[in-house]
Order: C-alpha cells, then sequence, then structure tokens
C-alpha cells in the first residue's frame, strides 16, 4: 500500500491537473485558498475557514457567477483539501518543531 503522502500527492495531481469543467486555473487558485474575485473568492475563503457554515445562498451566489454544479463541486474538492494540505504541513512542522526541541533538551542535559 503506498504511504499517505504519496496517496495524498496522487489525489492533489487528479484535482487540479485532471479534466474538470472548471479551469486548472481556477481550482489552483481555489487549492492555494484564493479563488478569482467576488462569489468564487468568498465561498473559497468560506470552504477555507468554516466550511460547516456553507449555506444554499453560498452555493446559489456561484450560480449567480456563471458556475454550474460540476464547477462548484471541483471549486469545492480544491479548496478543501488545498486546506488539509495546509493544516497537515502546519501539524508536522510542529512535530518536527516538538521532537527538536527534546533532543536538544536531552543533549543539554547529557551535557
Amino acid at each position: 500500500m503506498p504511504e499517505h503522502s504519496q496517496l495524498f500527492a496522487d489525489a492533489r495531481r487528479a484535482i487540479l491537473d485532471g479534466r474538470g469543467k472548471s479551469s486548472g486555473e481556477a481550482r489552483q487558485r481555489a487549492y492555494d485558498g484564493e479563488g478569482a474575485a467576488g462569489a468564487v473568492a468568498t465561498y473559497v475563503g468560506k470552504v477555507k475557514a468554516n466550511a460547516y457554515e456553507i449555506t444554499d445562498e453560498d452555493v446559489a451566489a456561484l450560480r449567480g457567477a456563471g458556475l454550474d454544479d460540476d464547477q462548484i463541486f471541483e471549486l469545492t474538492v480544491a479548496a478543501a483539501i488545498g486546506q488539509a494540505q495546509r493544516q497537515y504541513d502546519a501539524a508536522v512542522a510542529a512535530l518536527d518543531a516538538a521532537v527538536a526541541a527534546q533532543v536538544a533538551a536531552a543533549r543539554d542535559g547529557a551535557a
């Protein structure tokens, strides 16, 4: 079984580079947590910060901006996976820092 990081990389590649109704650029911007101006940026920001607060009105605003359900789904997935990656990276960095601090403390205590 492939390791977690490889599975995540494969999913990311499929989301950003795979065929879709939204452009690769739009999916990349959503993954980066930006979105395009207007309703898309507002929506991506909401997915990034508080996805549980998405409402029918948020989706209606995207439809009003000309997006169809497939495009909305693709941008939602891209934004959610991008935020998951940022959170994962932050968690790994925190763990690395904690381990480094323990190693340094053990080394300093042994000196």
